[in-house]
């Protein structure tokens, strides 16, 4: 049961319970030095016996009699010391409870700080943030010192790899751009023979599906920093447009797009990382479809749903979806091509930055419905 306790209310019940004890061994001491006190030496109880009872009494019962009143007296003393001290010590611990609380919530307030910070961290609010100290060099501060130059390695550990993600897909992109250029210029050539032309074809799809792959790699890194601009933008307007565009692939490949009216649904974001989320969203659900299949998107304040037909996806599975680089070889896509593993990650890194969150369900006849929740800002 002490277990389930905050450390607020275990600190408490500790101040609290020693209070408690400490005031019992007080009264108790105390107890035992009245006790003694009273029961050492005869006191002058004339005003408790009367003198009419000991007019024709012996010397015998004249002690006896004071010593029966010496006994009373002792034990009405110490039954009043008892009661009203047992009364005033629970008071005065009603007190000290009161108090520790108090002084438990200010001994805590640092921890809170550094709670709050995490809090913000693992919202995505970036790693740039740092717990300012405060107050007596002592453990709690240790701790944000601790925690500070936590943050400060994790800070340039995901500065460097975004940077060498982003550089390295930079570096890529021209010697991919002139492999096309070569390849083109030469299955264009005049006497270029059919052999060459259906190799330089071959080897312009490789080279497409490379730059799509750079392409993801370098929107991962962008989107898993901190968003650069912010406005209110309408992702039912950009869902509208998304299937505007991607019509002809669905009908190349035999999937219906079809949407109701779709709601109202306005975030703060990044317009250009959000249209992309979307479209990642709708490509990967026409993809991972079958031919005949169905495509649904629906949007209502703060959530956008996709919703697909498709192969059979096991509960389990539906989260490593999301890891980079991460594909069921067992399920087909509408186009023959195998996907790069990079779609749904994307999805994942832009809704972090947009303090969103994503999730994925298997449907009971195959297909996946993802499901992603906006924090609806005013």
């Amino acid at each position: 049961m002490i277990g389930r306790l905050s450390i607020r209310a275990r600190l408490n019940a500790l101040y609290g319970g020693l209070f408690l004890l400490a005031g019992a061994a007080l009264l108790a001491v105390t107890y035992l030095l009245v006790w003694q006190s009273l029961n050492g030496r005869l006191q002058p109880y004339a005003d408790l016996i009367s003198l009419r009872d000991l007019r024709d009494a012996t010397a015998d019962e004249v002690i006896t009699s004071i010593r029966t009143a010496q006994v009373r007296y002792r034990d009405e003393v110490l039954e009043s010391l008892l009661t009203r001290g047992g009364l005033a010590l629970l008071c005065v611990a009603l007190i000290a409870v009161a108090f520790g609380w108090l002084l438990a919530r200010s001994a805590l307030q640092p921890v809170h700080r550094i709670t709050e910070a995490a809090r913000r961290i693992a919202a995505g609010h970036g790693l740039h943030e740092r717990i300012a100290p405060t107050g007596p060099r002592d453990e709690v501060a240790e701790l944000a010192e601790t925690f500070n130059a936590m943050l400060d390695r994790l800070d340039r550990a995901f500065d460097g790899q975004r940077r060498f993600v982003a550089d390295a897909s930079h570096e890529m992109r021209t010697p991919l751009a002139v492999k096309r250029a070569l390849i083109e210029v030469s299955i264009t050539r005049p006497g270029a023979s059919a052999d060459a032309k259906q190799l330089g074809a071959e080897l312009l799809k490789v080279n497409a599906r490379h730059e799509r792959l750079i392409d993801g790699l370098l929107t991962l890194a962008d989107s898993e920093n901190e968003l650069t601009e912010r406005t209110r933008t309408s992702v039912s307007d950009i869902a509208e447009h998304v299937l505007w565009q991607s019509k002809g692939i669905a009908d190349q490949a035999g999937v219906d797009l079809h949407h109701g009216e779709l709601a109202p649904c306005e975030v703060v974001g990044d317009p250009v990382l959000l249209e992309r989320l979307v479209r990642n969203l709708v490509d990967n659900a026409i993809r991972h479809n079958h031919r005949g299949g169905w495509v649904d998107v629906d949007t209502r304040p703060g959530v956008l749903v996709v919703v697909n037909t498709g192969p059979k996806i096991q509960p389990f599975e539906a989260e490593g979806l999301f890891r980079p680089f991460r594909r069921l070889d067992r399920v087909a896509t509408t186009t023959g091509e195998r996907g790069l593993g990079l779609g749904l990650s994307i999805v994942r890194a832009i809704t972090a930055a947009h303090g969103a969150t994503v999730t994925a369900t298997p449907g009971a006849d195959g297909g996946l419905a993802v499901t992603v929740r906006f924090v609806e800002e005013t």
